[in-house]
């Protein structure tokens, strides 16, 4: 795939390589990981002062009104260094959302996610959901001058360390229906809100929410009541493809260690890296690399296309960079040998993330679900 990207991507680029060498020398992520705070303020400053943060705010906004192919330049980037920062549910889902909300709450958060104020959680999923963004059975019942939320949500991206919520429910229709759902903006500091946070493999503090009576004004609903449910897949995927250029840049770096364990590894008097079958081993991580990349490169140009077109390509994109990114983590760790599995060792922790990654939003056996689906609606209809 012929691939360019222009001068200003360019220094976008370098710049946050050289913001990863400089700031998540891996003993310090690792440091950070054993603190369990999620991640370093100090850090969310910096990129707020590199303009990252406002990067998916629209220019109306006071933002940079950047593209998914600069998104997908820093999440590379991010990806090689295992950024524990909320940046994908901050800055890539909220901004994306919140530009539907009413103009005077919309500004002033707009304003706090650009300055590194404020850390924005979508609470994606919900008991026996299994990713279906639609299958929503919390409630939102209008009141004088707003609306009262109950319900739970099992998994909040990020939610542990959020300022506010973005939280679909249902303001009409059943559990399951596409119909219906509206999305609501939520402070964490919400009487009625209960906020469980725990601890994921890769180090990332995410939430549990209990909404039990918690009222909010009308200016809290973002956009026009029932008609969230695009909205939503539309955040989502711009998520999903962040999330993939994430997986890309941290397939690189372990491919990467790999290679250098290899080369500098001895066993019978010889480099690992001597030895035929563990080269074609090698070379089938950079194949996979490579696919990896195509896909992802593919799936962040569609994402400007009608929803079902760009839903089947993004659903295809997930489900086989999961499966490449999987394949080339495990691979690592087994070439590394006993070692692989240490705290100690890095390339052990990027295969936590990309099963994390892989499970975000849907793993590859749900994708390939929504890609049949997808295809055969036009032919039902």
């Amino acid at each position: 795939m012929d691939f360019d990207l222009s001068d200003e991507q360019k220094l976008l680029r370098d710049s946050a390589a050289r913001f990863g060498e400089d700031h998540y020398a891996f003993s310090a992520w690792r440091a950070r990981a054993a603190e369990g705070r999620g991640f370093d303020r100090a850090n969310w400053g910096r990129m707020a002062g590199l303009g990252w943060l406002a990067l998916n705010v629209p220019e109306a906004d006071g933002g940079l009104g950047g593209s998914p192919i600069d998104t997908m330049v820093l999440m590379e980037a991010f990806g090689r260094v295992l950024m524990l920062e909320p940046y994908v549910s901050t800055c890539v889902i909220a901004p994306l959302l919140l530009r539907h909300a009413v103009a005077g709450p919309r500004r002033a958060l707009m304003d706090a996610i650009a300055a590194g104020a404020a850390v924005v959680s979508l609470a994606d999923a919900e008991p026996g959901s299994r990713f279906d963004l639609q299958h929503i059975a919390t409630r939102a019942a209008p009141t004088d001058g707003g609306f009262v939320l109950s319900g739970d949500k099992s998994h909040a991206l990020d939610g542990g360390v959020a300022d506010w919520f973005i939280v679909p429910a249902r303001t009409a229709a059943g559990v399951a229906d596409a119909g219906g759902i509206s999305l609501f903006l939520v402070p964490a500091d919400a009487a009625g809100l209960s906020i469980h946070a725990s601890r994921a493999m890769d180090h990332r503090i995410n939430a549990r929410l209990r909404l039990d009576g918690v009222r909010v004004g009308a200016e809290a609903l973002i956009g026009d009541a029932g008609d969230g449910a695009p909205r939503l897949r539309q955040a989502v995927d711009h998520a999903i493809v962040a999330r993939l250029a994430e997986a890309l840049g941290a397939m690189d770096a372990v491919c990467e260690m790999t290679l250098q364990h290899l080369r500098t590894r001895q066993q019978f008097g010889q480099p690992l890296g001597a030895f035929q079958a563990l080269q074609h081993r090698a070379v089938d991580m950079a194949i996979a690399c490579e696919e990896a990349r195509s896909m992802t490169y593919l799936a962040t140009l569609s994402l400007d296309k009608p929803e079902a077109e760009r839903g089947r390509i993004v659903a295809a994109a997930k489900a086989r960079v999961s499966q490449t990114s999987l394949y080339v983590g495990r691979q690592a760790v087994q070439l590394h040998g006993g070692v692989g599995f240490s705290e100690e060792l890095a390339v052990g922790h990027y295969l936590k993330r990309l099963t994390m990654i892989d499970m975000a939003f849907g793993n590859a056996d749900h994708q390939r679900a929504r890609f049949a689906a997808l295809s055969q609606a036009p032919a039902a209809a």
